[in-house]
């Protein structure tokens, strides 16, 4: 069951990335990755969902879509969501403007109201897919897929249409409470007891143990005067720092699971706590595991890392 709702690749994987973007710079590079994983012809990214319920999340998703030049990308935001506050990393870009007023980055949606709400768009991004075909990256919290998994008739979508789920969240194999789940500790004890197929989680030490170059983003985004990636680095922190590549992991492995970037742990089950630490139980029957990376691999990782989000438009 494993063998063939995972790894067997397909031509090019569609991908709906759900991410908490603002709320660390890691996911702007794992959605930079995901572009240039289509543009090699390896995804296709059919929506980006939001979970950080701010008013420029959804526009700068959109222009980051907009410069990969893929405008038509559809981006869903969570209501009442967990994490409101702004951000420079997401604001700064949004509102830069040229000398003649008009905006360094285009974009379409003004604001994040201006967005669907992330569970509309979600039922219907999936109904229009291939069953089993499907692979989510979630990176944020699991607010939205938890609440995907709140009715009968969306628990059958998931389990027809999604062939893999690969979460940044948790510490493995038993660690402390990690940010994306300990910000919405009721939605992640949901997502892990109740989703319907194959979870790979990237825990909290995988992203620690690989880290993102400062010089990369000084240099390998030069190509162009202005870049939303590289301006979301450097508006995140004072330049230059070295950042993990928590994000970027769930959506690497999620494209390319037989590319030999990571090991993967046996088979079995993940529980969250009452206090946001997850726990994996081995069992052969289980349908959870979490990503291993052995030193060798961090080099491989790494390189094709830079090589992804550094890579221009196509």
């Amino acid at each position: 069951m494993w063998a063939a709702a995972v790894c067997a690749a397909a031509a090019q994987v569609p991908v709906i990335f759900d991410t908490d973007m603002g709320n660390d710079v890691d996911d702007a590079i794992a959605l930079a990755i995901i572009h240039a994983l289509e543009s090699k012809g390896e995804a296709k990214l059919l929506a980006v969902t939001l979970t950080k319920d701010n008013r420029w999340a959804a526009p700068y998703v959109d222009l980051v879509d907009t410069f990969y030049r893929r405008p038509e990308i559809p981006v869903g935001m969570v209501h009442n969501g967990k994490t409101p506050a702004d951000s420079p990393m997401i604001q700064v870009p949004a509102e830069r403007k040229k000398p003649d007023g008009s905006y360094v980055y285009p974009r379409r949606l003004k604001t994040s109201a201006d967005a669907p709400e992330a569970n509309e768009l979600l039922r219907r991004v999936l109904s229009a897919q291939k069953d089993h075909s499907v692979s989510i990256v979630q990176v944020g919290f699991s607010t939205n897929l938890a609440r995907l998994l709140e009715s009968d008739a969306d628990r059958k979508l998931v389990a027809k249409k999604v062939k893999l789920l690969a979460v940044m969240a948790g510490a493995f194999p038993d660690g402390k409470p990690e940010y994306n789940v300990k910000t919405d500790i009721d939605s992640a004890k949901k997502l892990f007891a109740e989703w319907p197929g194959p979870i790979v989680a990237s825990g909290y030490e995988v992203g620690l143990s690989i880290l993102y170059p400062a010089a990369s983003i000084e240099h390998d985004f030069s190509y162009v005067p202005d870049h939303p990636i590289a301006d979301a680095y450097r508006n995140y922190k004072k330049m230059p720092y070295d950042r993990p590549t928590w994000d970027p992991t769930a959506a690497l492995y999620a494209i390319r699971p037989d590319a030999g970037y990571f090991s993967l742990s046996p088979a079995g089950e993940i529980t969250v706590d009452d206090e946001g630490k997850t726990h994996f139980r081995e069992d052969p029957k289980g349908r959870h595991r979490y990503l291993k990376v052995s030193d060798e691999e961090r080099v491989k990782v790494l390189k094709a890392m830079i090589e992804l989000a550094s890579r221009p438009p196509r």
